[in-house]
């Protein structure tokens, strides 16, 4: 998929990712994979901003399977932003989609 593409959607995967139930990073990478083939790196350092803009909460459990494990929480901003995501996400989907009939519609001719 395009790298572009995958930068655009990222967020919105995440935030919808971690609204449907509390992840912890290894559990959100392997959640995100299912959707696009993504970084380790990527989604962590995204999951830090995040975090830092106040759309998540992190908190501590600990694991039988080695050091405690940071969990995700989503927020009430974090809730907010990925509404305002998705509905852009929409609104862009249908334009795009709406364009590349309009142009197959020139391929008939």
């Amino acid at each position: 998929m395009n790298t572009q593409f995958k930068k655009g959607v990222l967020e919105l995967i995440v935030l919808l990712s971690v609204y449907k139930k509390d992840m912890y990073g290894y559990e959100l990478v392997s959640e995100v994979s299912k959707v696009i083939d993504v970084n380790e790196g990527t989604i962590y350092l995204l999951l830090k901003r995040l975090t830092n803009e106040h759309y998540f909460e992190t908190y501590l459990v600990e694991s039988s399977e080695g050091p405690p494990r940071k969990y995700y929480r989503i927020t009430s901003l974090g809730k907010e932003r990925g509404r305002l995501l998705l509905k852009e996400w929409n609104a862009f989907h249908e334009t795009v989609n709406n364009f590349i009939k309009e142009s197959e519609t020139y391929d008939e001719r």
